[in-house]
């Protein structure tokens, strides 16, 4: 078992742990499944101190496991909730062509027409892949989404539960008038010591480049501009990483 698939199965069977917490014992002792409350992401607003309809900005970590959805309140982003993926296909490292079954890295932006409400997976919405990096590395691919059901051939899979509440946010925010929401997707969290640990690493350089949208939005609370100029992410205000 790779490191990645053996850190999605850790993720997983802690997700399994925590819905045993959530469920409770019946009168003859059996487990009875209790569903989260509905309100559950209300709560996360109230605690946040945001409402529903302000811009958002998701960010996922393949090697965690993890969605991040955060929500701008007074001109910087606070975690409103972050959620589990459910799963993720292939390894650490870029998606780089059709039928790799291999989720995407980078940096997407979802707009109104990338929403699909009748998804056959519940609910979706397209990252964008390929974004322009991608096709300026010959990268090929196409409907790479964030959706629920749990099942994915090259996408990030969420509970339906999950999906519902993430869906809803980023709509909310497009109809309130945000243009975009930018997804960062990274292979891990991108700290020092994580980056040591993968310095040996074929992609090193891509996710050194990575990092640097990592740290801009870090260090300011604000999700950094990000284009893409001779084949490499141009953050602003940080110098453009090579591979």
């Amino acid at each position: 078992m790779d490191e990645a698939r053996g850190n999605r199965k850790r993720s997983w069977l802690r997700a399994s742990l925590a819905a045993l917490v959530v469920a409770g014992l019946g009168a003859a002792g059996v487990l009875v499944s209790m569903p989260e409350p509905a309100d559950a992401l209300d709560a996360a607003l109230v605690r946040s101190q945001v409402a529903k309809g302000a811009p958002v900005f998701v960010r996922i970590f393949k090697q965690e496991s993890e969605l991040e959805l955060w929500a701008e309140r007074g001109g910087a982003h606070v975690l409103v909730k972050t959620y589990p993926v459910c799963t993720w296909s292939g390894t650490l490292g870029p998606k780089l062509r059709e039928g790799d079954r291999q989720s995407p890295e980078g940096f997407y932006r979802v707009t109104r027409e990338r929403l699909n409400p009748n998804s056959r997976f519940h609910l979706s919405f397209n990252v964008g892949f390929p974004n322009a990096y991608d096709r300026a590395h010959g990268r090929t691919g196409s409907f790479l989404m964030v959706h629920g059901n749990c099942v994915s051939l090259g996408c990030y899979a969420m509970t339906d539960a999950g999906i519902e509440e993430i869906y809803g946010m980023v709509e909310a925010a497009l109809n309130g008038g945000q243009p975009s929401v930018q997804v960062h997707i990274f292979p891990f969290r991108m700290t020092d010591a994580k980056m040591g640990a993968h310095g040996r690493s074929k992609w090193i350089g891509f996710w050194r480049n990575l990092k640097q949208g990592y740290d801009a939005f870090e260090t300011h609370g604000r999700p950094p501009e990000i284009t893409v100029e001779g084949g490499v992410y141009r953050v602003a205000g940080v110098q453009a990483g090579r591979e």
